[in-house]
């Protein structure tokens, strides 16, 4: 369900950016275009019919937004990967080293003076 309401949506925002960008800034937009349809169904017909449109489709994704809000795939109830760490030790390395034991018969190391 949560893939179709994204692909629905995605298909609403690319129409919803074509029709805006038939729309002229001044009104003249679409209807400007296509002066022999004027006479058929005039000029405040065609910029209605896209103020519609634009209004429609703007509704359409704020829905869809909000259904795929609660259509989001819930994480399941496993622990986080940083809570199932286990504890490992660090590798000897030049800043991490570790005290080394004495070799047998070795006399032990001086201890420092408090």
């Amino acid at each position: 369900m949560y893939s179709v309401l994204v692909i629905l949506a995605v298909v609403v925002a690319i129409l919803l950016t074509l029709i805006v960008l038939i729309q002229e800034s001044k009104g003249g937009g679409l209807a400007s275009g296509f002066a022999s349809a004027n006479a058929l169904a005039g000029v405040r017909k065609t910029t209605d019919f896209v103020e519609k449109a634009t209004w429609t489709l703007a509704a359409a994704l704020v829905v869809l937004a909000i259904l795929t809000v609660y259509a989001t795939p819930k994480a399941d109830n496993a622990a986080s990967v940083v809570t199932d760490m286990k504890t490992t030790t660090m590798p000897n390395l030049p800043g991490n080293a570790a005290p080394a034991a004495p070799a047998e018969g070795a006399a032990p190391a001086p201890q420092p003076a408090k």
